[in-house]
């Protein structure tokens, strides 16, 4: 008779492998952020193929890995997988609205949607483009805020003819702040719409995690943000072709709504219904 008194050998067997939670099942989607947990290589997935994922980190690095191996995701464990198909329905677009099937642009409105700069205006295009046209609103960008109220003065804002305004670092006691407040109580205030977003730059809108960040780096105000940016994550920043393709990588991890920040999200909805509410 086998007596153990002493009950079983608690090293016997794979005691580390019992401790840990089973792996959750994950489609290996594109620009979906893991980690190789044996080699801490952390990336966005860009090709799935023959039983090996690529994963492209924050630097541009590609790094091929089985598909079978070990991943993580804010540290825990997913087995990845080939991806299903999407479930047939009604399609939508980046933004999250439901597209309008063989839909036409709409004859431009009167009103518009100013942002600060070309960045911006190229990130709202991405995503709210296609409800841009169905909505027949034309984005523009101005160049800079300083110039808001030159540009108002010409435009002439009318109940008809309405302007929204999408402001960066819109903070109390910015500059951006008073101009803004100067806006609302200027003669164009009641036809005009000034929002924004606390970020330094646009940049910053989209999820850090979109780029196997963890959080944007800090940039001492003595240095110009993008380029202060740019530096901290190893890109090139010697002039503007330079800060312009770093724009275009992080503008490439923008899919649909749920890589920018809700700081973002909602000002930008809230000038859309603004300029297109009660229009004929």
């Amino acid at each position: 008779m086998d007596d153990d008194r002493y009950g079983r050998d608690v090293l016997s067997g794979d005691w580390k492998r019992s401790s840990r939670p089973a792996p959750t099942p994950t489609d290996a989607v594109r620009d979906l952020v893991v980690e190789e947990s044996r080699s801490g290589f952390t990336g966005a997935v860009v090709r799935v193929e023959a039983g090996t994922v690529e994963l492209e980190d924050w630097k541009g690095r590609v790094r091929a890995f089985p598909l079978s191996g070990s991943f993580l995701i804010d540290g825990a464990p997913v087995a990845l997988r080939v991806p299903r198909a999407a479930p047939q329905g009604r399609a939508r677009t980046a933004s999250g609205s439901f597209a309008v099937g063989d839909a036409r642009a709409r004859v431009a409105r009167q009103s518009r949607i100013f942002v600060e700069g070309r960045h911006d205006a190229e990130l709202v295009e991405k995503v709210w483009g296609a409800d841009l046209r169905v909505e027949g609103v034309v984005v523009e960008y101005l160049e800079g805020v300083d110039h808001l109220a030159e540009v108002l003065a010409e435009f002439r804002p009318t109940a008809d003819r309405r302007v929204g305004v999408l402001v960066d670092h819109l903070v109390p006691g910015s500059k951006e702040s008073r101009i803004a407040e100067a806006v609302t109580r200027g003669p164009h205030g009641r036809h005009v719409l000034v929002v924004g977003h606390p970020f330094v730059d646009v940049w910053q809108a989209v999820v850090p995690a979109r780029l196997g960040l963890t959080r944007w780096p800090e940039v001492p105000r003595s240095v110009e943000w993008k380029h202060g940016v740019c530096e901290a994550l190893g890109w090139p920043h010697d002039d503007q072709a330079d800060i312009a393709a770093a724009w275009q990588r992080i503008l490439g991890r923008v899919r649909a709504f749920g890589d920018l920040e809700p700081a973002l999200l909602g000002r930008v909805e809230q000038l859309i219904d603004f300029v297109t509410v009660d229009q004929g």
